[in-house]
């Protein structure tokens, strides 16, 4: 990554956590769960029809009546569909937001990725990335096969995917598209957890439903460990125009992280045979449902805290429509 400015915001040869990124990458052959778990996650499964796919709660619309008014089946049905979609946007982030940013990490887009336990961590994770990608897809398609479905609604790209779209779209250095990356793969890694938890021990949902995103979890605990030592690692190397845009674009990226996907509901609720789909969610939108799905930002706010940024992430979430 180039920019005119070149004179860098924090002493270059600063050494950043490489015992960490060392320790991190010695553990990697006894943590990772493609190790531990691929039987587990390819063989058939268990499925209870009357066990929901995906905890009613987290709905945005879950007490709106015309919703509440559903049929059983109809209700089950979204809820089927909201699993598949969160497995969806985690798919997303890993394939489309995580898994790029590496590459350009490995690969020295970014000034400060030179040395070899930064390289070998990042590529650890990237490799970690790729495998959850299938656990999610195994998890969508034992999903189809258990429900009796024949197709999925056409999700669009999840929010905070398009958000990320949206902000280097306003951009014309490739530069500045890579530092927003930078940002996004940050706060994606670092917060994951915050959003594979709304599952991973909830017992009202189908068990593999709840184990599929724990698994996942236990891998992006290393994850976020690698990702804050990585972004202070850059960081110091930018220069203090690059600085300050990451800690611009940085609120940013915890919004789109963090924001209910409201594009994709009245799809959902349309397949399901819910006709008052598009007013479900307007209702819940103009009634201030919450438009956070994640509130927990503790791990972004410790990592601002580290590198000296000054970003608040508590701030309103722009409605996304």
């Amino acid at each position: 990554m180039t920019e005119t400015e070149t004179e860098t915001g924090t002493e270059a040869g600063a050494e950043i956590g490489p015992a960490t990124l060392r320790r991190i990458s010695a553990a990697w052959p006894r943590r990772a769960t493609i190790r531990s778990h691929m039987d587990t996650l390819a063989a058939p499964q268990e499925h209870d029809p009357l066990v929901p796919d995906y905890p009613e709660r987290f709905l945005p619309f879950a007490e709106h009546p015309d919703y509440a008014d559903a049929s059983f089946e109809k209700r089950q049905a979204v809820l089927t569909h909201a699993w598949m979609m969160y497995n969806a946007r985690v798919i997303t982030a890993e394939e489309h937001i995580a898994n790029p940013t590496f590459a350009k990490i490995v690969h020295g887009v970014f000034p400060g990725s030179e040395r070899v336990e930064l390289k070998l961590a990042v590529q650890q994770a990237h490799v970690d990335e790729t495998w959850h990608t299938y656990m999610h897809m195994m998890a969508m398609h034992h999903t189809r096969q258990a429900r009796d479905l024949d197709s999925e609604p056409d999700y669009p790209h999840a929010v905070t995917y398009r958000r990320l779209v949206t902000e280097q779209e306003k951009v014309s250095d490739a530069w500045h598209r890579d530092l927003l990356a930078l940002v996004w793969t940050t706060v994606t890694e670092v917060s994951v957890n915050a959003y594979l938890e709304l599952l991973s021990r909830d017992e009202t949902i189908q068990p593999m439903h709840a184990l599929v995103p724990r698994l996942h979890a236990r891998d992006e605990a290393a994850h976020g460990s690698v990702m804050v030592e990585v972004a202070k690692e850059l960081y110091v190397r930018m220069s203090p125009a690059q600085q300050r845009m990451f800690a611009h674009a940085l609120p940013k990226a915890v919004h789109a992280f963090a924001a209910q996907d409201y594009a994709a509901w009245p799809r959902i609720l349309r397949q399901a045979g819910i006709e008052q789909a598009t007013d479900i969610v307007e209702d819940c939108k103009r009634g201030g449902a919450s438009s956070l799905l994640v509130r927990d930002f503790s791990g972004v706010e410790r990592l601002a805290r580290e590198m000296a940024i000054d970003a608040k992430f508590v701030s309103a979430v722009e409605t996304e429509t």
